[in-house]
């Protein structure tokens, strides 16, 4: 069974970008040396006057969430250099069971 964790968060227009630099030099990197790590999706919209983020990592168990989260493992976990880009964000995660993974795979037919 996989487990998506799903967070969200708002930025305003002008640091959208930085934020997604963030994911991808900071928070990503440190994701992979989890085990259990299974990969991240971030989805981004403008709503209003800001861009609204929702991010989605993908693990193998509640005890691979439980090592990135600690023991609250619906805790978000949004460490300053974020918080700092961020306008606000939710500060629980939810998690879902992926009941039906339908993504192309490179290479598959």
């Amino acid at each position: 069974m996989v487990i998506a964790r799903i967070w969200r968060g708002t930025t305003r227009p002008a640091q959208a970008d930085a934020y997604v630099e963030h994911l991808r030099l900071r928070t990503f990197p440190e994701l992979t040396t989890l085990a259990g790590q299974r990969g991240a999706y971030v989805l981004r919209r403008p709503a209003d006057a800001a861009v609204e983020f929702t991010v989605v990592t993908l693990w193998d168990s509640v005890e691979a969430i439980r090592a990135f989260a600690g023991a609250d493992v619906e805790a978000a976990v949004v460490p300053p250099e974020a918080r700092a880009l961020l306008a606000s964000f939710d500060r629980r995660a939810v998690h879902w069971e992926v009941a039906l993974d339908n993504i192309a795979r490179a290479g598959a037919k």
